[in-house]
């Protein structure tokens, strides 16, 4: 079972995690813990540059965090997606619906 590394940065309006492993139904507690706590203030930022693979699961929860920043007029951002993450987000259908982005500098 492949482990998740989550480093946390601030920006001046957005929290930034830094993600390295997979996100699946085995480690997704602290991540989704910590986002759905900085969703309801901040615009966050997912790094997903160094995430290997994404589960259901773990596509579960980057629906819910996007939807819980809808509500709170905060928005998610997916940054830098690594191949296999980007594949599994356009297995989903909705790739066009999320805020991806390149950089922290895109970030509204």
């Amino acid at each position: 079972m492949e482990q998740l590394a989550i480093v946390e940065k601030r920006g001046a309006n957005y929290i930034l995690f830094e993600l390295t492993g997979a996100i699946n139904s085995y480690n997704i507690d602290e991540l989704q813990s910590r986002v759905f706590e900085e969703i309801k203030s901040n615009n966050v930022v997912l790094d997903l540059s160094q995430i290997s693979n994404i589960d259901s699961t773990g596509m579960g929860m980057i629906f819910a965090a996007f939807n819980d920043g809808l509500e709170s007029g905060k928005k998610l951002y997916l940054m830098n997606m690594s191949f296999s993450a980007m594949n599994t987000v356009k297995e989903t259908g909705f790739m066009d619906a999320f805020n991806v982005i390149q950089s922290v500098t895109e970030v509204q």
